[in-house]
């Protein structure tokens, strides 16, 4: 997609709407293009608006519908029990409504769409950019960091929060390994603020977005150790992944899906990191949706 035509449907085309899941809670969407639906579910730290640059480039071809999960956007609260059920139900609910069995996904939101894929027919084409499973149960190195997550955010020390999830997941640069802990907290709050300052209403900033981190850890350590449950999964799938560097678990990941996942091929893209589908930032400095994009589209273009 050229760059102009990228820009105007940013500002013309881009529509809202909700589902109600089956528990009843409100899941909100955005939604553009025209033509069979896609579903984009985004990962951790993300919103809806997270992908709306990989959605515009896709919104030739496709209408493309990019759901909140919970907590986030226009989506509601997380409730007691929340849970991979949860997650499956609220993407179950989008896809009825939209009538998509085409979804691309990243990171956790990986394993939510594998367990719908797995469950139900809904279905039928997945590309997945570097789900995140823990191919082994006990990986507490990956799943402990919760409790003390959640004591500080019940501090209000958000940025020591969003640190914990931070090392907690594998997900920091190596420079912040050497860093005092105080100067990356004071750092991390300082870019909220002025973060805060710049967002528009709507916008899912780092402080808004900072409550869900903790479900993200419970979702992995629910789903520690199963990936060979989804052998059963029928839909075709195209697994996609960067570099694998960061977090450490998502080689072995990708290996254990390619060698699990009976209808599957793999698509490499050397450079990218784990951000490559979403919009680049500050928060997102390798953001590149547009180097996916094509095999994106080729993959569900395919009847």
């Amino acid at each position: 997609m050229n760059t102009s035509r990228t820009a105007q449907l940013s500002t013309a085309a881009m529509t809202t709407g909700s589902v109600a899941s089956a528990d009843g809670m409100t899941i909100g969407y955005l939604r553009v293009g025209q033509g069979p639906a896609v579903v984009i579910l985004h990962g951790s730290n993300e919103s809806a608006r997270s992908h709306t640059q990989l959605a515009l480039e896709l919104a030739d071809d496709f209408t493309v519908y990019m759901p909140d999960r919970r907590g986030r956007g226009r989506s509601g609260p997380h409730q007691a029990g929340h849970g991979l059920r949860t997650e499956v139900e609220d993407l179950q609910a989008v896809l009825a409504a939209s009538g998509a069995s085409k979804v691309f996904t990243v990171s956790i939101g990986g394993l939510i769409a594998l367990e719908a894929a797995r469950v139900g027919p809904g279905i039928r084409q997945l590309a997945l950019y570097e789900p995140a499973i823990l191919t082994a149960a006990g990986q507490d190195r990956y799943t402990g960091w919760v409790p003390r997550f959640d004591e500080e955010m019940s501090q209000g020390r958000v940025a020591a929060a969003m640190i914990t999830s931070m090392f907690g997941c594998d997900l920091a640069p190596p420079a912040f390994k050497i860093m005092p802990r105080r100067l990356l907290e004071a750092m991390t709050s300082a870019a909220m603020k002025k973060e805060d300052a710049a967002a528009a209403p709507g916008d899912a900033t780092m402080r808004k977005v900072a409550p869900t981190l903790r479900y993200e850890g419970l979702l992995l350590a629910e789903t520690a150790g199963t990936a060979s449950t989804f052998a059963g999964v029928t839909a075709d799938v195209l697994l996609m992944g960067g570099d694998l560097k960061r977090p450490a678990f998502l080689g072995p990941a990708f290996d254990a899906l390619a060698g699990t996942l009976p209808h599957n091929r793999q698509a490499r893209f050397p450079g990218l990191d784990h951000g490559a589908s979403g919009d680049p930032g500050p928060a997102n400095r390798g953001g590149q949706p547009a180097a996916l994009a094509p095999a994106i589209r080729s993959f569900f273009s395919q009847p």
